[in-house]
């Protein structure tokens, strides 16, 4: 039986501003988006068009950052974190970008192994554990897990452990 040729689309690092001493390590797909100073992206990483990277960020290899994502400094995504802009109101992907939501992503944020972050907005100083599911936003600092991802405890004191 003979098959036919695919149409080919090649992973690519395309129209992205770079800040200064970014690693990346390949391969990605990277378009449209900004990457601030001292950031790395890990292998097999997708960031999408219009997504923000803040400075000294740190994205694990299998992460998916769609369109409409804001990621502060210092916040560390851990291995095959999915971001979603779509949350499928009318029972179907959105038929346009205008159904799309964004999510903001403040600065010291973890957000542990295939965690799954749905349209939010995450304030400063949270901690989200591996396999969360986060369906709201996240208003306080502190140590969230589970799914839906609620508030388990606060985050000690600098110094403590």
């Amino acid at each position: 039986m003979a098959g036919h040729e695919p149409i080919r689309w090649q992973v690519q690092i395309r129209d992205v501003v770079f800040g200064r001493n970014v690693i990346v390590v390949e391969p990605v797909n990277l378009y449209e988006c900004f990457i601030d100073d001292e950031c790395f992206i890990g292998p097999f990483v997708e960031i999408q068009r219009g997504v923000r990277i803040g400075k000294r960020t740190r994205v694990q290899s299998h992460s998916f950052i769609c369109e409409l994502v804001t990621i502060g400094q210092e916040c560390f995504i851990g291995h095959g974190v999915m971001f979603i802009n779509d949350t499928f109101q009318t029972g179907r992907p959105a038929p346009s970008r205008e159904g799309w939501k964004p999510t903001v992503v403040g600065n010291r944020v973890a957000i542990g192994t295939n965690a799954t972050i749905l349209p939010v907005r995450i304030v400063d100083d949270v901690v989200i554990g591996a396999g969360s599911v986060v369906t709201r936003d996240i208003l306080e600092p502190g140590i969230y897990a589970g799914n839906p991802a609620r508030k388990l405890r606060d985050l000690p004191a600098h110094g403590t452990p």
